[in-house]
């Protein structure tokens, strides 16, 4: 059933962002940073965190719940910030609703075939949203000559949340995972998790200079302003954007990790049953 929300006719509301934690976070950072007059609604599912080991089912359920009480505060926009709800409910919530809802899986394999040379393209993310082929699918579906190698790194998930991202050990577990691919001979990683970008260094020292990163959260963001532009939806340039945090378990940790993700302090919070 597509629900058919009435918008005022310049185009008011927040852009909503949902993840299953913290790591959507880094989306909203980047949609910040390059709309800075755009008021943002940000929904956390901590509660049932983390979506990567979840059947397809059971993702889709939680993508519409945390979709529903977006929607129900007026957005214009919807943005799946989780890879593995991208992987399976972008689709579904397309149909339910007459805003646009992206995802972070098509911007990211779009900059990986833009800037790769030799076609060999790296994906890493969590087991979930690896096992679903999602990035392969739609890398090949922009060129099928693309050659994808994917590898789920779950333990870069805890690495960013407890800030431990830079040194001995989150080099020695990047090692473990990525030495592979000098064998594939990448010139080009997709970093297919919120939480990845903040290894950034890390990732990049082992995979090496000549690998080029791309960060699906920076993609995503241009790819909302060039919907909202394209809508004539885009915040006044003499307002300011309001940003409201919600959350379905505890404020506090949220806040407490939140702020490595965000860059400043994530406040208020509010909690909201899922």
């Amino acid at each position: 059933m597509l629900v058919v929300l009435l918008m005022p006719s310049n185009f008011e509301g927040s852009i909503g962002i949902f993840d299953s934690g913290v790591g959507g976070l880094t989306v909203a950072k980047a949609i910040m940073k390059r709309m800075p007059n755009e008021s943002i609604i940000y929904l956390g599912d901590t509660a049932r965190v983390p979506y990567g080991t979840k059947s397809p089912d059971t993702v889709i359920r939680y993508a519409q719940t945390c979709s529903k009480i977006l929607m129900e505060r007026g957005v214009k926009l919807l943005v799946i910030a989780c890879n593995t709800a991208s992987a399976h409910a972008i689709p579904i919530l397309q149909e339910e609703y007459s805003i646009p809802v992206l995802g972070v899986v098509n911007p990211g394999a779009q900059a990986a075939v833009d800037v790769t040379q030799t076609k060999s393209i790296g994906v890493i993310a969590t087991e979930g949203t690896i096992s679903s082929e999602i990035y392969p699918q739609a890398i090949r579906s922009l060129d099928p000559s693309a050659q994808v190698h994917t590898k789920a790194c779950p333990m870069f998930v805890p690495l960013a949340e407890e800030g431990w991202l830079e040194g001995e050990v989150p080099r020695q577990i990047a090692q473990a995972y990525l030495e592979e691919y000098a064998i594939h001979n990448i010139d080009t990683l997709v970093l297919g998790c919120t939480h990845y970008p903040l290894l950034t260094n890390t990732i990049q020292e082992v995979v090496g200079k000549d690998v080029r990163l791309v960060d699906s959260a920076k993609e995503t963001a241009r790819v909302v302003h060039e919907t909202l532009n394209a809508m004539d939806a885009l915040a006044d340039s003499n307002e300011l954007g309001i940003h409201e945090f919600l959350v379905s378990d505890d404020p506090d940790k949220f806040n407490r990790i939140g702020e490595a993700f965000l860059g400043q302090r994530v406040e208020p919070v509010e909690w909201v049953d899922v």
